[in-house]
């Protein structure tokens, strides 16, 4: 139903860039009506072999397609933003008549400029950004501990072993006592390749390697119970907790947009939380969702991804009505709540305007 939905606004917006570039004064000059009309067709084919083919598929022709497919569907949505912004400051043409052609062949620039800083932005390596959490009840030893997180990482077709590699190099330099995944680690429309889990067992730290699961492990599985727990090294909290040190309790729930959407009702926060020890709680969710609900049970520190800060603006914008805690750190009665923006991209490989990001958080008692 998703690849329905998205092929059908795709398509749409698709239509939409190819009429109104065809009233663009030098196009229509350069460029036969014909010669449009095929160009539009073989685009459109690009994406729809990319997502249906491509995404499933494996393979360099599944990985050219896919990577095809996806960009252009952001670059039609930075081109559709841009003509629409002047379509509604000209009235689709009945103001500034004169103009109005023109004004759409600058907006088709725009959104082509936009397309190759969002491709610049998102093909570079994440960013590390760091973070100071006081949290009170953390013991006395355990003051300047650090924690590395990634999310989102999307490994699949688009997300090569070396790039990979690049991202486990990133987290060793960084000296973390504790590693998290904050979910979606892999793709999710097949089984991930053994070469890349081999990859992943690489990651380790005094405390450990912990995760909990992204909607994209869901996917397409008809057990949902499926985890990471097979891969070495790597602990899975699937609605549970863990003391990993006295009095610090690291606890993580399954992804909680997958738990509605499945319609298996439950509570995986309390579940979750349910029967620690006294000390500091920090809790790991993939979905930013619940925070207020969360700190009234006693938890300093949630961390969450999901939301990709958006990864391509505007379309933040929208993002943010479903997730207000959209990237960046926030207060929330009196817990600290950091959303990764995602360290991988889903879809196309670009962002705009923020980069992909690694959290360094370091603890100290209050």
């Amino acid at each position: 139903m998703f690849g329905i939905i998205l092929l059908a606004v795709v398509t749409v917006m698709h239509v939409y860039v190819f009429w109104r570039a065809a009233t663009v004064p030098f196009l229509k000059r350069h460029i036969s009506g014909k010669v449009f009309l095929v160009t539009g067709i073989v685009l459109w084919a690009v994406f729809s072999l990319g997502r249906f083919i491509g995404h499933g598929g494996t393979g360099t022709l599944a990985t050219i397609l896919e990577f095809l497919g996806m960009d252009w569907m952001a670059v039609v949505f930075l081109m559709t933003v841009s003509l629409l912004t002047v379509d509604i400051i000209t009235g689709f043409g009945f103001f500034l008549p004169r103009f109005a052609p023109f004004l759409r062949g600058c907006a088709l620039a725009a959104g082509a400029a936009l397309s190759v800083i969002a491709l610049v932005q998102g093909l570079r390596p994440p960013v590390v950004q760091n973070y100071e959490v006081n949290l009170s009840g953390l013991p006395s030893e355990m003051d300047g501990t650090v924690i590395v997180a990634m999310s989102d990482l999307h490994v699949g077709t688009l997300i090569s072993k070396q790039w990979l590699e690049a991202r486990i190099a990133q987290v060793e330099a960084q000296q973390p006592d504790l590693v998290v995944l904050l979910g979606d680690i892999f793709e999710g429309h097949d089984q991930p390749e053994e070469e890349m889990i081999a990859v992943l067992r690489r990651l380790s730290a005094p405390l450990g390697v912990w995760a909990v699961l992204g909607n994209h492990e869901f996917h397409g599985r008809s057990n949902t119970s499926v985890s990471l727990k097979n891969y070495d090294g790597i602990r899975v909290l699937n609605n549970s907790w863990a003391e990993v040190h006295p009095s610090f309790v690291l606890a993580g729930v399954d992804d909680l947009t997958a738990n509605h959407r499945s319609g298996h009702g439950g509570d995986p926060i309390s579940r979750a939380l349910a029967g620690r020890p006294p000390g500091t709680t920090i809790l790991l969710s993939h979905t930013p969702w619940q925070a207020g609900r969360i700190a009234g049970n006693g938890v300093g520190l949630m961390l969450s991804g999901h939301t990709h800060g958006g990864q391509i603006w505007p379309f933040s914008y929208l993002v943010q009505r479903i997730y207000p805690l959209l990237g960046g750190r926030y207060e929330v009665d009196g817990m600290t709540v950091i959303v990764c923006r995602g360290t991988g991209t889903w879809g196309p490989r670009m962002r705009l305007w923020r980069p992909g990001e690694i959290l360094r958080v370091t603890l100290h008692a209050k």
